[in-house]
């Protein structure tokens, strides 16, 4: 966690629309990374960072989708992984100990860390995936690479996975050969640009209403990303906390009892998440069930919840949405009934088209950009470890 979160001046925020998103990025960056980095190199990192447009769409009355998904890998992973590859690039042309990048995915992160550090000198790229729980599309995106980027399939969940990497961090007599960092939200590189992109949506919104984010949630990353924002000073009334089957976090938002369990396999992987790792952070920045529970409502839908939602709005608003979005525009729906004087912000977290498969089962077809129809004739190369910490810390070291 940062030592101190920087509040942005009350006039910065109220006339948010007036600016463009590199110059509310770099109002952000600036605060953390100041005393480290010139001004020219904030200014750098940020047009490294946000490079692509992310657009606020309306889908009906007061209810609107941030496409997350406009960025090299489709997904708003590429926020986080952009900069984070950015820093560690800086940092290597100082650094004579090539640096292991460690990341656990579900499916949009490794991708996006991939393409994010594909060929930045001084890193290796260590990519852990639970076998056979990830799009075709999304595995092929960061098992296709080759060079710098290596490709773990672990015979187990990606909480398995997650373990893995936080096994190799506490284990010092690793750490002390290799030049070890996460590219995952346990990294607060990877999390703090994930703020940024609250507040372009509050630009772009109307702000005579409160402002409800829906956030799709699995490691909660994003949400806590989000609530940085808010602690930065972007007036965010609610924010609704929106999972699928994996609903450790709604059900403490209920009882106030946090019990992790094994991950169950949905249609929405990226939020298949049995332990989030960020559950710590809510709770640091919180202090209390109490006051978590005023700011965030938890919501959780199956799988058949998730498709009938996807077919519902295609058909009346034709908008295509990706699982993930969909489980969050559900609980939209659901706090909607009781509260309807509000403008909701939904996140669309990746593009339809890389989970191709269950968007088509319920809509037909849909257009598949060439950057994923780029992949079909690639061929993965991966390799098979059991979800053991001695393999894993053999074949690192």
């Amino acid at each position: 966690m940062p030592a101190t979160i920087p509040v942005l001046p009350a006039s910065f925020i109220r006339e948010l629309s007036k600016y463009d998103q590199q110059t509310i990025a770099y109002e952000i960056a600036s605060f953390f990374l100041k005393e480290d980095f010139s001004s020219s190199e904030i200014h750098d990192l940020v047009a490294h960072t946000v490079s692509f447009p992310v657009p606020l769409v309306q889908i009906h009355e007061s209810v609107f989708s941030l496409e997350l998904f406009h960025g090299p890998t489709l997904a708003f992973k590429d926020f986080g992984a952009r900069f984070l590859s950015g820093l560690l690039s800086k940092f290597a042309e100082t650094n004579d100990q090539e640096t292991t990048v460690l990341v656990a995915t579900s499916g949009d992160t490794g991708s996006a860390v991939a393409h994010g550090f594909y060929n930045v000198p001084g890193t290796r790229v260590v990519v852990l995936y639970p076998s056979g729980k990830v799009s075709e599309l999304q595995e092929k995106q960061f098992t296709t690479l080759g060079g710098n980027i290596k490709a773990l399939e672990v015979d187990g969940t990606f909480d398995d996975c997650q373990r893995l990497v936080k096994q190799a961090f506490a284990d010092e007599n690793l750490r002390r050969g290799l030049s070890l960092t996460s590219a995952n939200s346990i990294n607060i590189a990877r999390l703090l640009p994930q703020s940024f992109y609250y507040l372009f949506g509050a630009a772009q919104a109307p702000r005579h209403l409160p402002l409800i984010f829906s956030v799709p949630s699995g490691n909660f990353g994003n949400l806590t990303a989000g609530v940085l924002a808010q602690r930065m000073g972007l007036p965010i009334h609610q924010f609704l906390a929106a999972t699928n089957r994996n609903d450790v976090v709604p059900s403490y938002l209920k009882t106030g009892s946090y019990q992790p369990r094994p991950s169950l396999p949905t249609i929405s992987n990226a939020m298949d998440v049995g332990n989030p790792s960020n559950f710590d952070r809510l709770v640091n920045l919180f202090g209390s069930w109490e006051d978590m529970t005023n700011k965030i409502k938890g919501y959780a839908y199956s799988d058949e919840e998730t498709k009938q939602i996807l077919l519902a709005i295609f058909e009346q608003h034709r908008y295509i949405l990706d699982p993930h979005g969909a489980v969050g525009y559900l609980a939209v729906r659901e706090y909607q009934r009781s509260n309807p004087s509000c403008t909701y912000i939904f996140l669309e977290t990746a593009h339809p088209a890389k989970f191709k498969e269950v968007v088509e089962a319920q809509i037909g077809s849909i257009e598949i950009p060439s950057r994923l129809q780029e992949l079909s004739d690639r061929q993965k190369k991966s390799i098979k470890i059991p979800a053991e910490y001695d393999v894993f810390r053999q074949w690192l070291a």
